[in-house]
This record gives structure tokens, C-alpha cells and sequence, in this order.
């Protein structure tokens, strides 16, 4: 899956005809950053409120001249249930941060117009998401876009003729249009898949992309016009999806040109270069039958640089960095040597250097990439996560995040590769925390490898007490273990609640070559379970652990992780947590909605297995592992969490998992989320969620000890 997952949380709300600023300031209702109530910090360790007061860094954008960062940062207020976005600038050399935006709902998508005397963003009228403009400093406010719908992406042609922008068109008939006599039927109908994908129900509408004059937004051109494809790629793409060319007259887009079965089977998406002259379209990667993705023009625009996986129907293989050179209409792949992923693109001024990111031993760093001798650079290191970046000049301006710090903003010095923060936004929140300390930690494999353990200890960690252990079990399957900061599974806060977290780079994660990333295919019970149990076998023998207050958690295969180790785990652990797991494989294949995905990792369906009519399945075979087959070892607490709008791993997993534990009489908790996906999102749930999973923990971990 996309590690850099693009989702538009926009709140609709109902906004006067004035856009603006100093009258909405008067507004009471709009969040800000002064406007909550303030956390108790008493105890100087993370919680469940600090977590949300927290303000989440976005959209970082450096202007046309190199002098200015533009960026989002949104802020949530718990009891409203709610968050709000707003727009900031500063300068590139640092220094305070100005507010350009206080307004009712989230300016979403901001981008500097090519001359950099404007900024554009995504916003909200009575017809939907609308594309807006103002000046730097956020005056003068003026709408550009009057369609009827939401745009979804938006970006300006190098020159500023046009302008592409996404939107949804509908393609096929409402159940009201076709039957109007019907009015209040509610109702869907499918003649194929996919019919829901993550957490929405296909509609009849697709994503499509539209080239417009620019400034007067008149005469669009659907580039897909009439056609049943999404640009860009649904549920998550945006206009990393697209490329200009320097000179405004092409542009290059991502689609998978793939309908019904085939889509929900394929990951074939495609490079597209569409000439605004002529308007014709021509396929520049129709040989490679993977991804193809996120397209990048170098400066003159004589090439182009993106990943692609060679695997159709892969979706975790190894990102190749690709250059397409227009002069010779060759591609070539410049990752044959490089056994790293390759993602978040910048070229150099003069086009011979290409920077990105890659996963490196359980962290995300920059390389460069000289065109010319090809060969590699590392350009940061250390234990930190730098999550995206720009070119300016001799600098990189990128994000950065570690387990005990959530995204920022730094530069990278291109000539002495020395850092510097620029933002500050939640200085003065962690200040008041005592971090967490993590550990890097190396434990030999059951096959004699070396694997990165990360070993969170508690806050004022005492080493002559014996604290409980939990198991984190990642997810992805194939996603890094890295120096992430997340607002759910959050490191800090686990250990904040007295808790030592151990979490594993087990077989299946990137960052340690793509034989160690890939092996987990096929093997969902093997050797990745066993580098779970090696992991919290060596640490659990530290004199600081309690082995007899051990816990297991986990998330989508994390979760299928936690079931399938509550059949194997022979006594070591006291509670689990299952968070949208799978559980039974073939209900599972049934009923998911990326079916490559299913047929890559489990090596195809279960009713072609040899001799499923009697319900045998080879020992080499996916479908063996299924946790739902191993319930008579079950013996051991288990707390269960779903999504209701859970379309990847639906619901009666979770339900399954838990109705079995009920009828065994094994102490067990459902929890469920009937408004929410794969994920939580809505601040009240996340937080009953966080209140929730202590309680549980500490109900079977600590309590009568």
C-alpha cells in the first residue's frame, strides 16, 4: 500500500457568501490553535488528549523563488468532534510562522502559483470543493472554480494557460434515474467488481481529470471523456499523480485503464502523456504490466522520472526509480543495483542529480541519484523518518518524524549534509513530556539472521523494576517499522502507560532488501511468526520484564498477526489485541476488494486448492495458516476492534474472531466502530479506542499485581 496515503478529511459546513478572514475570526465556532481547552500536563507524559492537541503538519510547499514555505497545519478540538486546517508561511532561513487563513473549514491541497504571487487551495461552497486563490498573505480571496461537485486535485500549467484540475463525473445511472417512480428506494446494484474499495461503494462515478484555460476556468477537456477509468487512482491519488511539463504544452497522469474484475485483479497502471495541442494520449510505459507511478519532469523537461513494480498484481514489491528520456524515447531503470525503494522525487537545477526517498533499516532516508555516473549517494542518516522533500537551491527542505516527534519542518544542506529545523509547532506541547527513550536492537532469526528490533522504554524508565511487554505486530503486511509517528498505535503513549514495547522488523518489511520484503509472501504462518517469537523471547529475558505480563497487538495483518500467534504462542502471552484483522482466509477472499493483493499473498483462491472439497490443504499452502483454523489452542483474554466501513478486511472478521471466544468462554471484548474504515479517524473515536485499549491491557497485564 501507498506509504504516503493521501486522504481528504473536509468538513462541508455552510458558509456566508463573504470570504471573509476578520469576520470569520469572530466565530466561535471555528477551531484554532488558542481556542481548545488545554490538556493537563501534570504528569508530563503522553496521553490521549495531548496526542489530539497536537497540531498535524501538511502540504509543505516551497514558493517559485526559493524564499518562502507554505504548509498546512490542523488542529483538533476533542469535544467538537472535529478538526480544522489552516494555512502558514515562513521563511525558508527560518523564523517566526505567519497565519494567513482563520476560516470554518480546512483550506485543503494549498499550492503556490508558478509566479509565486498567488496560492491556491481547495475549499468549500454551497456546490462542493472549490479551487480558490488570495494573495501570500492570504488577502483578497477570489473563487475560480463554479462546478457542480467537488475537484479533488488541483495544479497550474509551468506557464499559467491552463489549469488541471479531478473531479467525479457520473457515468452511470442513480437508482432514481432509473426508475424515477421509486424515489425512496435505497438501494445499490452491481454487475461486477469492484463494487466498494477501502471504504466507499462505487457510485457510478469516476475520478476524472480536466484541462481548463487558466485564469478564466472556461472550455475543460475531459481527458477521459466517455470512459469508465480513474485518474487519479481512487481512494487515495492526487496530483502526485500528474506532471507538467516545464513549457505547459504536455502532461503526464497515472491511470489503470482497467475496469470491473480486471481492475479489482490488476495493479497495471500506467504513464500517459497527453498533448494539449493536439489532445492525443499515448501509453509511455505500456510494456511494464506493474505500477507505474507518481511521474516527475526534470527542469528542461527532456525527461521523466518515476517507481514502477515490475509484478502484476504486486503491490509491495520493490519501487524502481525509472527515467524516461524523450530525445531517445528510452526508459531506463537505474535500481537494477540498488536494493532500496525509490519514492518522492526532486530533481537537481540543472537536471543531473535526482533526490528521493528510501526505506534504509527501519528508517526513511534521502539519497541522490548523479544521472550521469550513476551512482548513489546517501545524503541523511540517523535513527529519523524523512517523509518528504523539496528541492531549493543547495538545500532540501523536508519532514521529518521520530517516535517521540511528530512531523516537522528542516532543511538539509546539500554541500555539508548538515540539518536544521525550521517549524516548531508542537515545541511547546513536548516540552512538557518526558519522551519515551527507543533503543535499536539486533536479534538473531530462528534461520541465523539479523533482525532490527525497536525497544521502547518507559518514561523515567527505571531499570531495577520489571515492567509489562507488549508485541507490536505491524501491518502492510510489507510496512516498515520505522521512526513513524502515528496518532493511533503512538509508541509514546503505550510507553507512557508503563507498558515496554517491542516492535520487530520482521520477514515482510522493507528497508533490508527486497529478499527479506518478499519472503513473507505465500508464508503468512512461517518464518515472519517466528520473528515475532524471536523478538519478544530475547527481550522478555532482560531483567526489566515481567515474562509472565507479556501482550500481543496488532492491526490488519497485525491483527491477523495476533490471531494466528493466540493459536501458536504456547502460554507466552496474557492478553491480545486484534485491530481489523483477518481471520478467517477464505470468508476474507470473499469479501475483500483488492483481489491482487489476496491473490499475490495467498498464491491465488481456496477453491483451487488441491483437495479443498475436503477441506485439506497442503502444508505449503496460505489458506493452512488461516488463524481460524488453530481456535482450539485459544486460551489467552482477547479484545477485538473492527470498522463498519471496513471494505479491505470487512467487519465479520472481527466477528467471527470474537463469537468463536465467546462460545469457548475465553474473556473477551468487541469492540466496534460502526461510522469508521481501516482506520479511526473521528477524534472522540480514536480516543474511546486509546481509553479502550488500556483498559483491556491493564485489566489482564497489571491489575492484582
Amino acid at each position: 500500500m501507498k506509504r504516503n496515503l493521501i486522504i481528504l478529511t473536509l468538513l462541508i459546513m455552510t458558509l456566508c457568501s463573504c470570504h471573509d478572514n476578520k469576520a470569520e475570526k469572530k466565530n466561535k465556532d471555528i477551531i484554532t490553535k488558542e481556542n481548545r481547552e488545554t490538556p493537563d500536563f501534570s504528569r508530563h507524559v503522553m496521553d490521549e488528549k495531548i496526542l489530539w492537541y497536537l497540531g498535524r503538519l501538511s502540504d509543505v510547499q516551497v514558493s517559485p523563488d526559493g524564499k518562502m514555505i507554505l504548509y498546512s497545519v490542523k488542529y483538533y478540538d476533542y469535544r467538537a468532534n472535529k478538526g480544522n486546517a489552516e494555512l502558514y508561511t515562513m521563511p525558508v532561513e527560518g523564523g517566526e510562522p505567519t497565519r494567513i487563513t482563520t476560516t470554518a473549514a480546512d483550506e485543503a491541497q494549498p499550492i503556490w502559483r508558478p509566479d509565486g504571487k498567488k496560492i491556491a487551495y481547495l475549499y468549500p461552497d454551497d456546490k462542493g470543493l472549490q479551487v480558490f486563490e488570495c494573495n501570500p498573505d492570504g488577502s483578497k480571496v477570489k473563487q475560480l472554480t463554479h462546478v457542480d461537485g467537488d475537484i479533488n486535485a488541483f495544479s497550474y500549467a509551468p506557464d499559467m494557460k491552463h489549469v488541471c484540475y479531478a473531479m467525479n463525473v457520473r457515468l452511470e445511472p442513480t437508482i432514481e434515474q432509473r426508475y424515477p417512480d421509486l424515489p425512496n428506494a435505497n438501494a445499490m446494484i452491481y454487475d461486477d467488481l469492484m463494487y466498494r474499495h477501502w471504504n466507499y461503494w462505487a457510485d457510478g462515478t469516476y475520478s476524472h481529470l480536466f484541462v481548463a484555460d487558466y485564469p478564466r476556468m472556461k472550455n475543460p477537456v475531459d481527458l477521459l471523456e466517455g470512459q469508465k477509468f480513474h485518474a487519479p487512482k481512487p481512494p487515495f491519488g492526487g496530483m502526485e499523480e500528474v506532471a507538467w511539463r516545464p513549457d505547459g504544452k504536455q502532461l503526464v497522469y497515472c491511470c489503470k485503464k482497467l475496469t470491473g474484475k480486471a481492475f479489482a485483479e490488476s495493479t497495471n497502471t500506467d504513464l500517459y502523456l497527453y498533448d494539449l495541442a493536439s489532445q492525443k494520449t499515448v501509453n509511455l510505459t505500456e510494456d511494464n504490466k506493474g505500477y507505474d507511478m507518481d511521474p516527475v519532469y526534470s527542469p528542461d523537461g527532456t525527461k521523466l522520472v518515476w517507481w514502477n513494480m515490475k509484478t502484476d498484481g504486486f503491490e509491495s514489491e520493490k519501487h524502481s526509480l525509472m527515467v524516461y528520456d524523450f530525445t531517445t524515447q528510452k526508459a531506463t531503470d537505474y535500481s537494477v543495483d540498488f536494493d532500496q525503494d525509490a519514492t518522492n522525487f526532486g530533481w537537481s537545477a540543472d537536471g543531473g542529480k535526482i533526490y528521493f526517498t528510501t526505506c534504509q533499516e527501519a528508517t526513511y532516508q534521502i539519497y541522490g541519484l548523479d544521472l550521469a555516473t550513476r551512482q548513489f549517494e546517501q545524503i541523511t542518516d540517523g535513527d529519523y523518518d524523512y517523509n518528504t522533500l523539496q528541492v531549493c537551491g543547495d538545500q532540501l527542505i523536508v519532514t521529518r518524524t521520530t517516535h517521540a516527534e511528530p512531523s516537522e519542518i528542516y532543511t538539509v544542506n546539500l554541500k555539508d549534509k548538515s540539518v536544521k529545523q525550521l517549524s516548531f509547532i508542537n515545541k511547546e506541547v513536548l516540552d512538557q513530556i518526558v519522551p519515551a527513550r527507543t533503543e535499536k536492537r539486533w536479534v538473531k532469526t530462528t534461520d541465523g539472521k539479523d533482525m532490527l528490533v525497536w525497544v521502547i522504554l518507559p518514561p523515567n524508565f527505571d531499570s531495577t523494576k520489571t515492567y509489562p511487554a507488549l508485541l507490536y505486530c505491524q501491518g502492510g503486511p510489507q510496512s516498515s517499522v520505522s521512526q513513524f509517528f502515528s496518532y493511533r498505535w503512538n509508541f509514546q503513549m503505550m510507553a507512557a502507560h508503563d507498558y515496554i514495547i517491542v516492535a520487530p522488523n520482521r520477514r515482510g518489511l522493507p528497508g533490508f532488501g527486497h529478499e527479506w520484503n518478499d519472503q513473507i509472501s505465500g508464508d503468512y504462518g512461517g518464518q515472519c511468526m517466528k520473528d515475532y517469537l524471536s523478538a519478544i523471547d530475547d527481550v522478555a529475558k532482560e531483567p526489566y520484564v515481567d515474562e509472565n505480563r507479556l501482550g500481543c497487538v496488532g492491526a490488519s495483518f497485525g491483527g491477523f498477526s495476533v490471531y494466528w500467534l493466540a493459536g501458536h504462542h504456547e502460554k507466552r502471552f496474557k492478553a491480545f489485541i486484534a485491530h481489523c484483522g483477518m481471520f478467517n482466509f477464505e470468508s476474507w477472499y470473499g469479501t475483500t476488494e483488492e483481489l491482487f493483493f489476496a491473490n499475490h499473498d495467498l498464491e491465488g483462491n481456496y477453491w483451487d486448492t488441491p483437495d479443498y472439497a475436503n477441506q485439506k490443504f497442503p502444508a505449503q499452502s496460505s489458506y493452512a495458516f488461516s488463524p481460524h483454523r488453530f481456535m482450539g489452542n485459544w486460551d489467552t483474554p482477547i479484545l477485538v476492534i473492527h470498522g463498519g466501513n471496513d471494505f479491505r478486511i470487512p467487519y465479520t472478521e472481527g466477528m467471527q474472531a470474537f463469537d468463536v471466544a465467546q462460545m469457548k468462554g475465553i474473556p473477551s471484548r468487541f469492540l466496534f466502530f460502526p461510522d469508521e474504515c481501516h482506520f479511526v479517524s473521528k477524534p472522540q473515536n480514536a480516543m474511546l479506542w486509546q481509553r479502550e485499549f488500556f483498559r483491556w491491557l491493564d485489566q489482564w497485564l497489571k491489575e492484582g499485581r
